[in-house]
Formats: C-alpha cells, sequence, structure tokens
C-alpha cells in the first residue's frame, strides 16, 4: 500500500470510530429538516419583492414619494389595502369602475394621514364583476388579523352577495377619524 492509501485508510479508520451511523443520519436529517423550513420563517413580503418604499411591513415613514398619490401603493389609504386600488381600474377612492358592483362586506383598517397628523378609519370595499383589473397590486397588511377575525382580514375574497363574485380592485373608503368610530368588529 502507498503512504497516501495508508493515511487516507488511517484517518477513515479515525472517524469510523468517533463516530456512529445513528449520529451520521440525525445529523444529516436535522441539517435537511432545518434547510426545508428555512422558507417558513416570517419575513416581510414587500420587502423580499424589493419594494425600497417599505420597512418591516409597513410604508416606510422617511419616504414621502406617492403619499398623496391614489394610484401608489404607498398611499396614505391604502395602509391594509390587499388588492388593486380601484383608481387605477377606472374608478376612484370612493366609486367603482363602470360595469362593476361594490360589495356591500368590507374589511377595515386605520390609517394615519401624515398631512393632518390625524388616523381615519378607512373602509375597504371590493369592487366586484369583472376579473382582477391587474393595475396598482398593492399588498399592505398593517392591522391584518388571523383570518378567524373576519373584518380585519384582507386576504378573504369579500364579493359576497353580489351578482358576479369576481374581484375586480377595492376601494378605499374614509369612514370617519379614528376615535369617532366605534370598532365593533
Amino acid at each position: 500500500m502507498s503512504l497516501i492509501d495508508q493515511k487516507v485508510e488511517q484517518a477513515t479508520r479515525s472517524v469510523a470510530n468517533r463516530s456512529s451511523r445513528r449520529g451520521f443520519l440525525g445529523r444529516t436529517v436535522a441539517l435537511l429538516l432545518g434547510t426545508a423550513a428555512l422558507p417558513l420563517l416570517p419575513i416581510s413580503r414587500a420587502q423580499a419583492a424589493g419594494d425600497g418604499r417599505f420597512h418591516g411591513g409597513q410604508p416606510d415613514p422617511t419616504v414621502v414619494e406617492g403619499i398623496n398619490d391614489p394610484t401608489a401603493c404607498n398611499y396614505w389609504r391604502h395602509c391594509a389595502l390587499d388588492g388593486f386600488a380601484c383608481s387605477c381600474c377606472g374608478g376612484s377612492q370612493d366609486t367603482c369602475p363602470p360595469g362593476t358592483e361594490l360589495s356591500s362586506v368590507t374589511w377595515i383598517g386605520t390609517c394615519h394621514n401624515p398631512e393632518e397628523g390625524k388616523d381615519y378609519v378607512i373602509s375597504y370595499n371590493d369592487c366586484c364583476g369583472h376579473g382582477p383589473c391587474l393595475k396598482c397590486h398593492c399588498a399592505n397588511m398593517q392591522g391584518e388579523r388571523p383570518i378567524y377575525r373576519l373584518p380585519k382580514n384582507n386576504d378573504v375574497l369579500w364579493c359576497f352577495g353580489t351578482k358576479n363574485t369576481n374581484y375586480q380592485c377595492t376601494l378605499a373608503r374614509i369612514v370617519g377619524t379614528a376615535g369617532e368610530v366605534s370598532d365593533s368588529a
């Protein structure tokens, strides 16, 4: 046997004497499961999407670009909007686009207007009747609650009670100043 073969055999036997197959398999399985669980860690989806205007899932307060533009996702009324803004789809903040119907079911959020320094209760109503308009998609989750708190969750299709349940876009209507409107949800 050559010197290299002897050294490799010696090293292999040394490792085999200090470890077991069960230990090796256990470490390998732990590594595989740990790697598989990595995508389950909570992350900010907006930040992961590379949108520099968001910090920790919330609009970055140092960036005011678009804060008064109803077609921007960081428009102050859109703090809990998850969907397509109707202001980009032929409607406005208060009216559905032509040919769609306002859902009577809604989710709510409290958004801060930085110019006035006030907080407002915003009602997010879906407009239904056509397929999604695919413009100005926002995924803001400020104040979102788990799915068992339906009035405060924005992941539900809210086109209940309409003739056509196809989702088009979402309105962001001011209900009142926070503190003046009671939160019964």
